[in-house]
């Protein structure tokens, strides 16, 4: 019997996997699904992944992949899911990791027991380890707001769009204006009579593209060559946005109250010009649902026949008694972002979102917990987890907006400084 479990077997749980490989350290693999890939494989059979047919990923080709297995320079700027997918694959078969997992076995209860966990699974059997590493991910639980009234049509949550066909030639509400919400209004639009986005408080709109490169290529030239300050290049980014793109309220589209390096932007290079040509419109939150119609709170109504809401996620771990881990309150009060202070043999992998790109932010965290776990990284006391956590939380508040969403907020470039330097003083 190994002493270390893995729940999921997505990009965190692949890539923590081959971390603790290259330590030679063994462990229980666990996938409720039949196949690698979590999110990213299109129609999961575990009923978790939010991919829709037309996903790509938005970060750059050159920022995404793992340090020791880069993607083909072949492939385009911006990857489809399709396509990182078959990356993530050759990545996890270069490094033997598909022989390792325990398919279409779901973890259904984590429960301590004595100084370790007891594991139980959906076949009935409970296994006994020392630690327990959750890294299934957090965006299959899907939040959807209640408004009044009564809407007569379809509704329903980005996590479950898949493709416009559905859709054709009605007109369709979106609620929401983060990432998926342009995405999904987007590809609607090139099928649907018409889309309406509606944004309770708007958000900064961000190109793919600035000058013909990346946009996230830029970040990183400012962060990395000029050595700025992640906060003053996100300052700088505003400004070449600005004089490249214009104001966004040109398009209807308010401007936040708060400068836009204190949010999580949202990217799109086809938003504002599918505004431009009148297939979308914004209209600001609901007030009321009635009937065929909805009324936002301008005074405004407008007939729809379904409403999709692009409006996040509950982070739930169902497998976790919340008296042992409560997500509302602990997801972002773990030391480095991973270990629960309570249970230090409870370990969390891409339980973050980062400023930055996830996929290399959570391989650095895979080779520090397999660092940890090789007793080459040592925690802190209790109350110097806490206090590493206190100082975390007190500059996400003087960076961030004060809101649920950014709980989890994490800067890529200070971050990955903080994981690298435990590896290093260690050593």
């Amino acid at each position: 019997m190994n002493n270390i479990c893995i729940i999921g077997a997505g990009s965190s749980g692949v890539t923590v996997a081959k971390s603790l490989r290259d330590k030679g350290l063994t462990f229980d693999m666990f996938e409720k699904g039949s196949d690698i890939g979590g999110m990213w494989r299109y129609e999961n059979d575990n009923g978790q992944s939010s991919c829709y047919a037309s996903l790509h990923i938005d970060t750059s080709r050159p920022n995404l992949g793992y340090s020791d297995f880069p993607i083909d320079p072949s492939l385009p700027d911006f990857l489809s899911h399709a396509q990182f997918l078959r990356h993530l694959e050759a990545y996890a078969d270069a490094n033997h990791i598909r022989p390792l997992v325990t398919f279409n076995t779901e973890v259904t209860a984590v429960t301590p027991k004595g100084e370790g966990w007891e594991v139980t699974l959906s076949t009935g059997e409970t296994r006994d380890y020392a630690q327990v590493i959750v890294a299934n991910g957090h965006l299959s639980d899907p939040r959807t707001p209640e408004f009044a009234g009564q809407f007569d049509g379809p509704q329903t949550h980005s996590h479950h769009y898949r493709t416009a066909a559905p859709f054709e030639g009605q007109r369709v509400l979106v609620v929401g204006l983060g990432n998926s919400a342009v995405d999904i209004a987007v590809d609607l639009a090139r099928r649907a009579a018409h889309v309406t986005v509606s944004t309770r408080r708007s958000a900064w709109i961000m190109p793919k593209y600035l000058m013909g490169v990346p946009i996230d290529q830029w970040s990183g030239f400012l962060v990395r060559r000029m050595k700025l300050p992640v906060t003053w290049a996100r300052r700088v980014m505003a400004r070449l946005i600005r004089l490249g793109q214009g104001d966004q309220r040109r398009f209807g589209l308010p401007r936040p109250a708060h400068p836009m390096w204190r949010e999580h932007a949202t990217l799109s290079q086809e938003l504002l010009p599918y505004i431009g040509h009148g297939y979308i419109d914004v209209k600001p939150d609901v007030a009321e649902l009635r009937g065929g119609k909805v009324a936002f709170t301008d005074d405004s109504e407008a007939p729809y026949d379904a409403i999709i809401y692009a409006t996040g996620y509950n982070i739930t771990f169902p497998f976790l008694n919340k008296d042992v881990f409560d997500p509302g309150e602990d997801a972002g009060n773990l030391y480095r972002r991973m270990v629960s202070p309570a249970h230090p043999g409870l370990i969390f992998a891409g339980l973050v979102q980062p400023v930055g790109p996830t996929i290399p932010l959570v391989e650095t965290q895979g080779k520090w917990i397999a660092s940890l776990l090789a007793g080459e990284v040592a925690l802190p006391d209790r109350q110097g987890m806490l206090q590493e956590i206190a100082e975390h939380r007190e500059k996400q508040r003087r960076t961030y907006l004060g809101t649920a969403r950014y709980v989890l907020e994490v800067d890529y470039s200070h971050y990955t400084k903080q994981m690298k330097g435990d590896m290093a003083r260690q050593a």
